[in-house]
């Protein structure tokens, strides 16, 4: 294809773009196919508690058919759908804010040569063969050679180099991807003007490839393991405890009622109708405690903290992907963080600048404060910074220009929107690399030939320098403390310029005699709240460790500065000295590990593989196509919200300020998630144990079925909705992050939770017995050949212990309002829970065995619920006296 000729590019035609299409393709770039609704609700299927439910429905449905309870069947599947929606409602509401988020970063055009005209491209549309016109801040859009111009870029989203690369037009002819003058997506154009050729699209382009081969499947959340974990231990339980049920009914039927006779249980079971009859409803009573024993509405809560949970941690710049990654942040307890705009501010900026004096040298921090103390140096610096620069201030903001120039344009923006150092530029000379310099002849108050460059090229033809008054004074007498100084910085990683006013312009290597202004430390700073970050994260025992391109003792400065290196975690190791070492050597040294500067991106994912090796929950930080196999292979990948799409498409969590904070953010919302799921899961088993405990003993006192499954699963979707969202409210509090992480492996259920259900299971089993039993308690109620108002009060005895073990389960503390201002929707919600529960007891008749209680019927099942407070406070207080650990 003829592109240009005569140095006039024509670039393709609408006809040859076509072609190049259809034989190379488009430039987009893979992305992860989209589930369809159904498909995530019926994976949301194999949640290992709705297995259980569904297990218990199949077999109810059986049983439908030989004239089983329909209304029981109905209510499993109504639970079931509810929870299954919910979970999908909240999976699908995250993918959509990721993909908006995708949308808005992929709206771009370039600036392309079609038809012998310079017209403007989306970028999924540029093609093989196209002629692209770039400059400072853009991005490249597609792999491409060089053809006009310079420029410089960084390739650190696709390297995890961070320093600035030259690209010009290559003088071999063969072109090769490897040569100087192959630039790929993703690359951002810090400085310079040029013309592209595109030489590959889409899936071909380095970042495609990359792209593509992101989709392994990653190991399970410690959540889902925990969960299936819960499963099979409530699956034994309630097994155990059908069996008992089972046996206990027979035992009662065939021994008890035939006084023992040995005679009359014989006869019984001969009978074999007899006999069939009570099988099959031995068999629907153990089926019924299988079903209590199941906390039904469990994954129906779990999706409502989840969902309530995303949705406010959005206010706080954190997008979750995938609901489980973030609990998997509340388990973490490593995290391999990026150095540059995480802990840093990411970007270039003043942070010293050294001048003569007299004896020695001063140090200023600020432009500012130099002005005050210095008009002469300020000036000539300020003009250098607006005039002797490839970098633009225009309404504020930094055009073009490399890192250095912008961060000295930056230091002076202010003036130079006032105007007060206005110039004309006569000649200039912009900054080579094989010079090492930049200079500007301007014409201001005077006539000014400013140079800028690296301090020892610039240094080395000084004979004079400026002290702050103006005047001259030999360079020798400062040079010894200014270059010592310089030296010290140097050594530190901190990058350098030296600024000079010279007699003429330079030429090549012949700068002429100069006079030395000052030399201008420039560095990423730390972010202002890094430190306080980084010791909330410790803290919280999570152990951070930086991961930097930057070398050995600027990664140790940075790194000592924020307080990641510590007496207990200070080893600093290079890329060279962690491929020495075998994985048993990096196992053991792990654990103080600090720092790993040089990084290469095959180092992170290395790491996060030792470190799951050694049990622990992995966070990854990136933003770059580098960092994508490490974010995916991470138990939670923390994508920067300015990273590439290959980033965030395979990270769990996308953290849109790009700031350390917002992940200690995350962790605290991950254990605030993680506690209010414990919370909920004791209420749940207490309020199940409680039903299967007094369907157990029930058959014995003469009630085979104090609690109907219809009534069960009725409290449960009551309670899991409005319960759900009650607890989901619970607020993230600060002394959780002084906690240690919970292990990988560690159970839901913990030693406080079991004594808890215990305690409050076994005193409330012995109140629903003394209410069902005793004669002064009886006497209280309305006497009916069927029991009708007795098992009434005694749905809604059930009904207030549930709703009063909801405060006791709420917090650990022996107040039950401890923390409550902080969740006010709680009172309101169990306050409409309790009214419609009542509802429900006057209006649900015969689908949940109900009819219409007294008022003084009413009064005395609420005043005998109550004592499972005082109960609980007991059972707390006298864990404190003993000493013992009390908390979720």
């Amino acid at each position: 294809m003829n592109i240009h000729t005569k140095n006039k590019i024509k670039g393709l035609s609408s006809e040859e773009a076509d072609v190049s299409r259809k034989k190379y393709g488009s430039n987009e770039l893979a992305k992860a196919k989209s589930k369809s609704f159904l498909r995530t609700f019926f994976e949301n299927l194999g949640d290992p508690v709705i297995r259980i439910l569904l297990g218990a429905l199949i077999v109810n449905l059986f049983f439908v058919f030989r004239g089983g309870d329909l209304i029981e069947t109905i209510g499993i599947a109504i639970s079931v759908f509810l929870a299954t929606l919910i979970s999908t409602l909240s999976e699908r509401g995250s993918e959509a804010a990721f993909r908006r988020l995708e949308e808005e970063c992929s709206r771009s055009c370039f600036r392309v040569y079609r038809d012998g005209k310079l017209v403007k491209v989306p970028i999924e549309d540029i093609v093989v063969g196209d002629v692209i016109a770039v400059s400072a801040g853009e991005q490249i859009p597609a792999d491409s050679f060089v053809i006009n111009g310079s420029l410089r870029v960084d390739q650190s989203m696709l390297t995890g180099e961070s320093r600035e690369i030259e690209k010009n037009k290559s003088r071999d002819s063969t072109r090769s991807p490897s040569s100087k003058s192959a630039v790929f997506r993703g690359s951002v154009i810090l400085s310079g003007e040029a013309e592209i050729e595109v030489f590959a699209v889409g899936l071909n382009s380095f970042l495609g490839k990359i792209s593509d081969e992101i989709g392994a499947d990653t190991r399970q959340s410690p959540l889902k393991l925990r969960l299936t974990k819960l499963a099979r231990q409530i699956s034994r339980f309630g097994y155990v405890a059908a069996i008992l049920v089972a046996v206990a009914y027979l035992f009662n039927t065939f021994v008890i009622d035939s006084g023992s006779s040995i005679e009359l249980i014989l006869r019984k079971i001969s009978d074999l109708h007899y006999s069939i009859e009570h099988l099959l409803h031995a068999f629907m009573l153990a089926l019924t405690v299988i079903v209590m024993a199941v906390p039904e509405g469990l994954p129906m809560m779990i999706a409502v903290v989840l969902s309530a949970n995303i949705r406010r941690m959005i206010r706080d710049n954190v997008i979750v992907r995938k609901p489980v990654g973030i609990e998997a942040a509340g388990s973490m307890n490593i995290l391999f963080t990026d150095k540059t705009g995480t802990l840093t501010e990411g970007k270039m900026s003043v942070s010293e600048i050294v001048t003569a004096t007299p004896s020695q040298m001063h140090r200023y921090r600020s432009f500012d404060e130099l002005k005050k103390n210095s008009r002469h140096i300020s000036e000539l610096y300020a003009y250098s910074s607006l005039y002797n620069t490839s970098a633009a201030v225009s309404s504020g903001e930094i055009l073009g220009g490399n890192a250095t120039e912008r961060a000295l344009s930056a230091s002076v923006s202010e003036y130079a929107e006032q105007k007060t150092y206005s110039a004309s530029i006569k000649e200039k000379l912009p900054f080579d690399s094989t010079n090492k310099y930049s200079a500007a002849e301007i014409s201001a108050s005077r006539r000014m030939v400013l140079v800028k460059g690296a301090p020892e090229k610039i240094t080395s033809f000084c004979k004079y320098a400026y002290t702050e008054n103006g005047k001259r004074i030999s360079f020798s007498s400062v040079a010894y403390s200014i270059l010592s100084y310089v030296s010290s910085l140097a050594s530190e990683g901190t990058r350098l310029i030296c600024i000079a006013e010279g007699k003429r312009m330079p030429h090549g290597n012949d700068l002429g005699e100069l006079t030395f202004i000052c030399v201008v430390a420039l560095c990423d700073k730390l972010r202002a709240e890094a430190p306080f970050s980084v010791r909330e994260l410790d803290d919280a025992g999570v152990q951070v460790v930086m991961i930097t391109g930057d070398n050995r003792d600027t990664a140790e400065h940075i790194a000592k500065d924020c307080g990641i290196i510590s007496q207990k975690k200070n080893l600093v190791l290079t890329s060279d000295e962690l491929q020495k070492m075998d994985d048993s050597e990096l196992t053991h040294a792990l654990p103080s590990l600090a720092v790993l500067s040089r990084a290469l991106p095959t180092d992170k994912s290395r790491l996060v593989r030792v470190a799951q090796d050694m049990g622990m929950v992995v966070g990854m930080t990136g933003d770059g196509v580098n960092d994508a196999p490490a974010l995916k292979r991470a138990d939670v990948g923390f994508a920067m919200g300015s990273g590439t799409g290959v980033a965030r498409e395979a990270g769990d969590v996308i953290i849109l300020d790009n700031n350390l904070a917002s992940i200690g953010k995350a962790v605290l919302y991950g254990r605030t998630i993680f506690k209010s799921i414990r919370k909920f899961i004791t209420l749940q088993l207490t309020m199940n144990f409680c039903a299967v405990g007094i369907s157990m003993i029930g058959p014995f006192i003469g009630y085979d079925s104090p609690v109907t499954v219809v009534q069960m699963l009725w409290i449960n979707i009551i309670m899991d909705t409005l319960g759900g969202l009650a607890f989901a409210g619970e607020a993230p509090l600060a002394s959780y992050m002084k906690e240690k992480p919970k292990r990988r492996e560690e159970p839901i259920l913990n030693r406080y939770m079991i004594g808890q259900i215990a305690f409050s299971g076994i005193f409330t089993v012995g109140l629903y017995l003394l209410f069902l039993s005793s004669p002064q308690i009886l006497c209280l109620f309305r006497e009916s050949h069927d029991d009708i108002y007795l098992l009434t009060a005694f749905f809604a005895l059930f009904i207030f212990t549930s709703v009063f073990h909801c405060f006791n389960c709420r917090t650990d503390r022996l107040s039950l309002f401890s923390g409550l201002s902080k969740n006010k929707a709680f009172i309101s919600i169990i306050t409409l829970v309790l009214f419609i529960q009542l509802a429900f007891i006057y209006l649900g008749g015969s689908f949940l065995r109900t009819a219409p209680l007294l008022k003084n019927e009413l009064i005395t099942t609420l005043i005998l619920s109550l004592f499972v407070i005082p109960a609980e406070f007991l059972r707390k207080l006298l864990l404190r006296l003993r000493g013992k650990k009390v908390g979720f």
